[in-house]
């Protein structure tokens, strides 16, 4: 192959495409990262450093700073180096780089940095690497299923430094056992580097070498938690488990307690006085931060609704220390009894929450609502105000409907019957866009005052929550739209339709019942909602309405606008939680940059999204494994009961379960169901016996017995209770039968799904 002589010195660095860029973000410009692939791809060959900065006219002073790229671009998977050293481009090997993905039975998968199917990793390849690693992987063929299966090449890049566990010594050996069970090795811990820990005590260790294939990784005891079973030890574990920040820096802390206590004389400047407007907040009985106020009055033949926010922008700047640390967090965490913050408190309930009778700085979105709930004009503006109540949702129904006043509600019950009125209106223009509405059951745990779990109840979600959620998505509506019209960059709310294979098998699955959804090869939210409203009370309306919902996507956050489905809106950000959420903090920045005529620019909005994002995903996991944890404590006391449930899940290695009144999910195992094979059909969400034709499919009632709730992996199992006849029973009142022997299951190898619902006091999705 005949290659191109190139440039060098001067004549190759004028030659990059984008020298432009990298002049605008350096004093000393390199060859940008596109330059270097392309002029690998050029040459046709591998090419030593050296050599390869001699074409590319990188001078002897700017060498190191080359190398340096060199390396970020080898961590990125765009490049390699061979067993010579030589740098060659990925895409020439045949190599796939991508991110480790752990299985708690030992095996893994490399999720592949351009996507694709996931590459099976063997026990023996997991060996050498550790959930999160990047990697680059060479496919040698296919597994036993036909997935296509790597061996490890290179580690790029390991993506944990500590972690969070049980430490154990047998035999003279310290040994680590992680709670994250997609890292399935021991960590070994050297003799002297335990530190104060005692056998069986939870831990944080900081890894000293990571694992090879010949050898183990090791690490050192730098936090000693406590004994497992000690008050709150879910939550310093789901802390660590998922790297969730949890103590501010001594910067940010500073700078808060620089900020002032009250609102100031001077920070009145250039703001609308709306203190005159009886604004109230309504919240759920344990919120203590409170974003969001609203007002309400006649005018015209509709009404104008003002939706109040804190105004954090204020007092947060642009990369400053509480901006750092609130970029790195994303979003404040909800626990049971606790939360994580994103703000330090002296912000998140104090001088930001808009406490009652008190003056707060905030961001207003004053808008015109016609009879039709239709929003016409709008404007946004920073004012102060000053909260008349402090309101939950329970107090503002009873008062709605009749039932007792308080003194607040009394004196405030005009303001609250124009709120109701607007709410009725926007629920009109709901049901016309067609926006989807499914019902589900949240839950949360009740405690006793000594801490013990008491018990789970779902959380009743009367009309004074829509009513608060009809204003909230109002105002993030308007917030889209103004960023939009003015053409500002912004972090959208986005929630994609249903992929085309997801749609397939939702309309195969509906046809067995007899019914269709419209739409052709596009839906629409209308669609959804009209199929919602055919299969509203039926007996299995909420087997139906479960597989609608796995139909479509998550919400993530992106510059690029494309529709909330879920919720038919063209456009959609959000505006109205700034304290607790950092792209609503983004949100109104840019919304006060629009207003002075300017431009925001945080740096990359992408990056952004992908932040927010990942934060958002990680606080709902870190929930749920805390969730979990006392769900399965709860349950610890009840081996051998027996509940009435309906099938939640089923998977190929068995059926989950969601028991009635406990409201708590659990596994009866593939080997439980019988003496057959079954087989599992994803598409129908079934398991179907071969020989017997018996099957098990999602919505199913059946009878179970609690037979193990492990709290350490926090597995529920269950078994069937079966009559003589080989038909579930109906079990006695309230779970509370206890028969004489108690059956084992064999064979779990499953961690359960998590179960839903949110933790005690979280907000979730209220505000859209």
């Amino acid at each position: 192959m005949k290659t191109k002589k190139p440039a060098t010195g001067r004549a190759a660095r004028s030659r990059d495409p984008h020298l432009a860029r990298e002049r605008e973000r350096y004093e000393h410009p390199l060859p940008s990262r596109e330059y270097i692939l392309q002029t690998l791809r050029d040459q046709g060959v591998p090419l030593g450093e050296v050599q390869l900065a001699r074409l590319l006219g990188v001078t002897p002073a700017e060498f190191d700073v080359f190398s340096r790229r060199l390396g970020a671009m080898e961590r990125d998977g765009q490049i390699l180096r061979n067993r010579r050293g030589a740098i060659a481009l990925m895409e020439k090997l045949d190599l796939v780089p991508g991110r480790v993905e752990g299985h708690p039975d030992g095996f893994g998968f490399c999720i592949p940095d351009a996507g694709g199917p996931d590459i099976f990793l063997s026990p023996r390849q997991m060996h050498e690497v550790l959930h999160g690693d990047r990697v680059v992987v060479r496919i040698k063929g296919r597994d036993s299923r036909g997935r296509p299966e790597g061996s490890i090449v290179e580690v790029l890049e390991h993506s944990i430094s500590r972690v969070v566990g049980r430490i154990y010594h047998e035999n003279g050996v310290w040994f680590l056992i992680a709670e994250n069970r997609r890292i399935n090795q021991d960590i070994l811990v050297p003799p002297g580097q335990q530190g104060s820990a005692q056998s069986g005590q939870v831990v944080t260790v900081e890894l000293l070498t990571y694992p090879s294939a010949g050898a183990e990784a090791t690490a050192r005891v730098v936090e000693v938690l406590g004994n497992y079973g000690d008050a709150g030890m879910e939550i310093e574990i789901a802390l660590r488990k998922h790297d969730l920040p949890h103590q501010f820096p001594p910067a940010a802390e500073q700078q808060a307690a620089d900020l002032p206590d009250v609102v100031r004389k001077q920070d009145l400047k250039g703001r609308e006085d709306i203190r005159h407007l009886p604004l109230v907040t309504i919240d759920g009985e344990t919120a203590k931060d409170f974003d969001d106020a609203v007002w309400c009055e006649p005018a015209g033949k509709g009404w104008r609704l003002l939706v109040a926010i804190a105004d954090v922008s204020h007092y947060v700047q642009p990369n400053d220390a509480l901006d750092r640390e609130a970029v790195g967090r994303g979003n404040s965490v909800y626990f049971p009894r606790r939360v994580i913050p994103m703000l330090p408190e002296k912000l998140s309930n104090g001088l930001c929450s808009l406490n009652p009778q008190v003056d707060r700085l905030c961001m207003v979105c004053d808008m015109e609502v016609d009879a039709q709930g239709t929003i016409g004009q709008y404007r946004f503006y920073p004012a102060v105000m000053h909260s008349q109540a402090r309101l939950t949702y329970t107090r503002v129904w009873d008062a709605l409907s009749g039932g007792p006043l308080d003194d607040d509600a009394r004196r405030l019950l005009p303001q609250l019957q124009n709120l109701e009125a607007v709410f009725r209106a926007l629920l009109k223009a709901r049901a016309q866009r067609g926006a989807i509405d499914f019902e589900t059951t949240e839950t949360q745990i009740l405690f006793t005052p000594e801490g013990r779990i008491e018990r789970v109840v779902p959380v009743v979600r009367n009309d004074a929550h829509r009513l608060i959620e009809e204003c909230m998505l109002a105002a993030n509506v308007c917030a889209a739209d103004i960023l939009q019209r003015h053409e500002h960059p912004v972090l959208f709310r986005v929630h994609d339709g249903p992929s085309p294979d997801r749609l397939e098998n939702l309309r195969a699955f509906m046809a067995e019942f007899g019914f269709g959804l419209g739409g052709g090869d596009k839906p629409t939210a209308k669609d959804y909602a009209k199929l919602l409203t055919q299969i509203r009370g039926r007996p299995d309306t909420g087997l139906l309405q479960t597989v609608m919902l796995r139909s479509l996507s998550q919400a993530v956050y992106s510059p690029d606008n494309l529709g909330h489905f879920g919720l038919a809106y063209e456009a959609y950000a959000h505006f109205t939680s700034p304290i607790r959420r950092y792209p609503d903090l983004l949100v109104h920045r840019a919304i006060k940059a629009v207003l002075k005529k300017q431009r925001y620019e945080p740096g990359d909005w992408n990056a952004l999204g992908n932040q927010c994002s990942m934060t958002e995903r990680r606080a709902d996991e870190a929930s749920r494994d805390v969730l979990n944890w006392l769900k399965c404590s709860f349950m610890a006391e009840r081996i051998g009961e027996v509940f009435s449930g309906t099938v939640s899940a089923v998977t190929g290695f068995g059926i989950f379960v969601s028991l009635d009144e406990v409201f708590i999910e659990g596994l009866v195992h593939i080997s439980e169901l019988g003496t057959d094979y079954f087989h599992y059909e994803a598409e129908r969400h079934r398991l179907l016996g071969e020989r017997t034709g018996k099957q098990f499919r999602l919505g199913d009632r059946l009878t179970v017995q609690v037979v193990r709730a492990d709290i350490e992996t926090t597995r529920i199992d269950f078994t069937l209770v079966e009559s003589s006849d080989g038909h579930s029973e109906e079990p006695a009142p309230r779970g509370g039968r206890k028969p004489t022997t108690v059956k084992t299951g064999a064979g779990r190898s499953a961690k359960p799904k998590p179960a839903g619902g949110k933790p005690a006091g979280q907000k979730g999705g209220k505000r859209g």
